[in-house]
């Protein structure tokens, strides 16, 4: 009952008029920015992150949940008519719905996707609002060593998860953790690699890192990559509305995709790419008409999208209470919390729980106003991918240059936002994530503080690291991480599934 008080106190938060239009705007950007081949939530977020530090912190976070939810629903959109998935999570709604595009029932085809999504999506976070209560209560016992172990976990898995290999993963992670290397060490009060500017004394700002690896890094990208072939915008023909078969053979999708987004949204390596595929392949094997699959089956979309919002759900689990972010945008929110003073984690439940339950309230607003936007804006999502590329991307320089100069208006940030630009282009032209690095800079002084804790309370024996078997638990869990992707190629011969950096 207590989970069930909390929520109720946190749609009454969420249901402020203020906090009302926040996602309202979080959704709208989200769907549009999800249609949009290229520009993800997590490059939106990252954008917003300096232009939003002076704004209420429950709004905010509010529309960045909103841009995060709107991105996975806009993803279909590009899917289902160009063929272009808008997040990578939305590359097997492609399969089946961009078929039914191309035989008039595009219609349906983005139907059942926002149908399924808003079905997914509700039940998701009834999911989230019962588990993260016990998971908040269990990490609460935990100790300095406890942390430290987590943090290990998040390090691994973060770099198991993003990118083509675990050991792009780890350079891109070790990149962030030198960075916030950066600034006065709070133990000795040592300047460290500051290189006797002052301006580095505080340490890099992670709005800045991230609106340059993110959106600068991004805008390079496409420029250097040059004109691409014009891509043809497949109209939307006949209704928009689903027959009664349609409904018939969406439902049961529509929950399996749900049963198997959420749990697997929510492991520390879940992300939401993987259950969207194995919903396809799950669906593929029921469904009573398997040859209609590669020729525009609509349970091939209905499932996998409402695995995908299921996931993006259950990403908010590791990330609300333990401070995990598991996909990139998640990484991206992690930079939101940190900007106004709040580290997600247990004892954000109890400091902060008004901020907690009313973000988690304000997904079930969310899910209803994507409804109800996607379907009757569907033109107006069309006409968004006719956008010329080079007006897109330059506005996308242009704000991001005077949103970083307006939170921080400095010679030296500025100067950062380019050499930061060009790190994230480099680490896009050869393949490397660019999740991890954020992580590394945010979580490795939070690493750091507790590694020293206890070693202190210790009185600097190392073994206290492994005597807690919480900690125990999870640095096998760490090793799962690593070697996972590894022991799946043994074992099946084909390469893992691994998690992209645009959701």
């Amino acid at each position: 009952m207590e989970t069930f008080d909390a929520l109720g106190q946190g749609l009454l938060i969420a249901l402020q008029p203020s906090n009302l239009l926040f996602a309202f705007i979080g959704v709208m950007l989200g769907t549009a920015v999800g249609v949009l081949p290229g520009i993800g939530p997590a490059l939106t977020v990252a954008l917003l992150l300096p232009i939003t530090f002076k704004l209420d912190p429950a709004g905010s976070l509010i529309m960045f949940a909103g841009i995060y939810y709107g991105g996975m629903y806009g993803g279909s959109t590009a899917s289902i008519l160009l063929n272009t998935p808008g997040e990578s999570s939305s590359i097997v709604t492609a399969l089946e719905g961009n078929k039914m595009a191309r035989a008039g029932r595009g219609g349906p085809a983005l139907a059942t996707a926002a149908i399924g999504s808003f079905v997914a999506g509700t039940i998701a976070t009834i999911g989230l609002a019962l588990v993260a209560p016990t998971v908040v209560d269990i990490a609460i016992s935990f100790g300095p060593e406890d942390y430290f172990a987590l943090m290990v976990l998040a390090f691994t898995t973060v770099s198991a998860a993003f990118g083509s290999s675990v050991t792009r993963g780890l350079v891109s992670l070790f990149l962030g953790l030198t960075l916030g290397l950066i600034g006065i060490d709070l133990q000795s009060g040592q300047a460290r690699i500051s290189f006797g500017i002052p301006d580095l004394l505080d340490g890099v700002e992670v709005t800045t890192l991230a609106v340059a690896l993110f959106a600068i890094g991004e805008t390079l990208s496409v420029a250097a990559a040059g004109n691409r072939a014009e891509e043809v915008i497949e109209p939307v023909r006949g209704s928009v509305f689903m027959s009664k078969e349609d409904w018939k053979r969406s439902w049961f999708p529509w929950l399996r995709g749900t049963a198997l987004g959420f749990p697997i949204g929510a492991m520390p390596a879940g992300g939401a790419e993987i259950p969207t595929f194995l919903s396809y392949a799950l669906e593929k094997r029921l469904c009573k008409k398997p040859e209609e699959f590669g020729n525009g089956a609509i349970e091939g979309v209905a499932g996998p999208e409402a695995a995908n919002n299921a996931a993006a759900a259950g990403v908010l689990v590791p990330l609300l209470t333990l401070g995990l972010p598991t996909s990139a945008t998640a990484a991206i929110m992690l930079a939101g919390f940190q900007q106004y003073g709040l580290n997600p984690g247990p004892l954000l439940f109890t400091t902060n729980p008004d901020l907690v339950w009313g973000l988690i309230a304000s997904l079930f607003i969310a899910n209803g106003m994507l409804l109800v936007l996607n379907l009757p804006l569907v033109g107006l999502w069309v006409r968004l991918l006719a956008i010329p590329r080079p007006w897109l991307y330059g506005g996308i320089l242009v704000f991001a240059t005077l949103g970083t100069l307006g939170a921080n208006p400095s010679l030296v940030e500025l100067g950062m936002l380019v050499v930061f630009g060009l790190l994230g282009y480099v680490l896009r032209r050869y393949n490397y994530p660019i999740a991890p690095v954020v992580v590394g800079l945010i979580l490795g002084p939070l690493s750091e503080q507790q590694l020293r804790r206890a070693l202190a309370i210790s009185v600097g024996d190392p073994m206290v690291l492994f005597q807690s078997p919480i900690a125990l638990t999870l640095y096998a869990l760490s090793i799962l991480a690593l070697l996972g992707p590894m022991l799946f190629t043994l074992i099946t011969g084909r390469r893992a599934p691994v998690g992209g950096d645009e959701d």
